[in-house]
């Protein structure tokens, strides 16, 4: 216990492992209040009509399609459509009906909407043979800001890495690594000490964002809490990992980068762009952060009975490393007598 106290000091001398674990408790706070915000409305057209120049029926077409912004002139109108910083499609009345115009640097599905929205509201009296279905959208689960929450709790249980990696760093330049190597200290006392330092944090931190921005159900809680516990647990791991292979501060900072991208890379890559019922969607779960992904997702879109794939992957994951670095210890120990 005393060993752990004194890790923990260490550790709040730190700046760079505070940071670490404010950082995703900010982003957490920051989606929180995204909350009432409706990431659908990022995409909706917006249309630049010259006001007093264009029918009012014209107009509320317009609006029953996007957004409609009207200008007193004609240069405000075509100023507002060149504004790189917009996608805004200008809309002139013509005496066939509507005419649009574009800066160029709009993407391309805005292309599209101008080219074909004159048409389109020449046709707009035509009746189409289709049936119409409403599907409602809850604000709660929008897609992207699952997205958002997900990678920001992923990122705050691997934060143990950063929290482990620094502390071992930090003893390797200060001496303190040869001094431990004389001390009665065991390789299980030392290990234990090391796993719970970057365990206790990269919990605390996911929990205190989950607490913020993500709501669980009754129901939800003991596989979040078995997800989070393994994944804080795997990360402290990973954390010893690098720190026994850095011999400075700056090899260990390169580590860190690299592990945080493969982390959180290809998890986003693999559930955007992948079938979950493909051979390489099954291969990603050698990540464990894919795992951890997949569990949250599935959490916060009520798939609770999809977890079992993902919480044994992490499992797996837990007992192998933890036996690798038991065997890298030892091998190390027997190398310095």
């Amino acid at each position: 216990m005393e060993g752990l106290r004194y890790q923990l000091k260490s550790v709040r001398r730190d700046k760079m492992c505070i940071l670490t674990f404010l950082l995703p408790v900010v982003v957490g706070i920051a989606v929180h209040l995204l909350s009432g915000v409706s990431f659908q409305s990022i995409g909706e057209n917006t249309f630049g009509v010259w006001e007093n120049h264009i029918d009012a029926d014209t107009v509320e077409w317009l609006q029953a399609n996007g957004t409609v912004a009207q200008y007193e002139t004609l240069d405000e109108l075509r100023a507002a459509v060149n504004e790189p910083s917009t996608q805004m499609i200008g809309v002139l009345q013509t005496e066939n009906g509507i005419q649009t115009f574009i800066s160029g640097d709009e993407l391309e599905m805005n292309v599209c909407i101008a080219d074909t929205l004159p048409q389109i509201y020449h046709n707009q009296a035509e009746t189409l043979a289709v049936t119409k279905t409403m599907i409602p959208a809850d604000a709660n689960n929008d897609g992207v800001r699952s997205l958002l929450i997900v990678i920001t709790l992923v990122t705050a249980m691997f934060m143990g890495c950063t929290f482990n990696a620094m502390n071992i760093i930090s003893e390797k330049e200060d001496g303190i690594e040869l001094i431990n190597q004389v001390l009665p200290l065991t390789a299980k006392s030392y290990i234990i000490q090391k796993t719970l330092l970057g365990f206790i944090g990269g919990m605390l931190s996911t929990l205190i964002t989950a607490l913020i921005c993500v709501r669980i159900e009754i129901e939800q809680i003991l596989p979040f809490l078995l997800i989070v516990l393994l994944s804080a647990y795997i990360s402290a791991l990973i954390g010893l990992f690098i720190g026994y292979f850095s011999d400075g501060l700056m090899v260990g900072i390169v580590y860190i980068k690299i592990i945080m991208i493969l982390f959180l890379a290809p998890p986003i890559f693999f559930y955007l762009t992948v079938s979950e019922s493909s051979i390489l969607f099954k291969l990603s779960y050698f990540l464990p952060s894919s795992a951890t992904f997949y569990g949250i997702m599935d959490l916060l879109t009520g798939q609770t009975k999809a977890l079992f794939p993902g919480i044994t992957a992490l499992f797996v994951h837990a007992i192998l490393w933890s036996i690798v670095y038991v065997l890298l210890r030892k091998r190390s120990e027997q190398m310095h007598r």
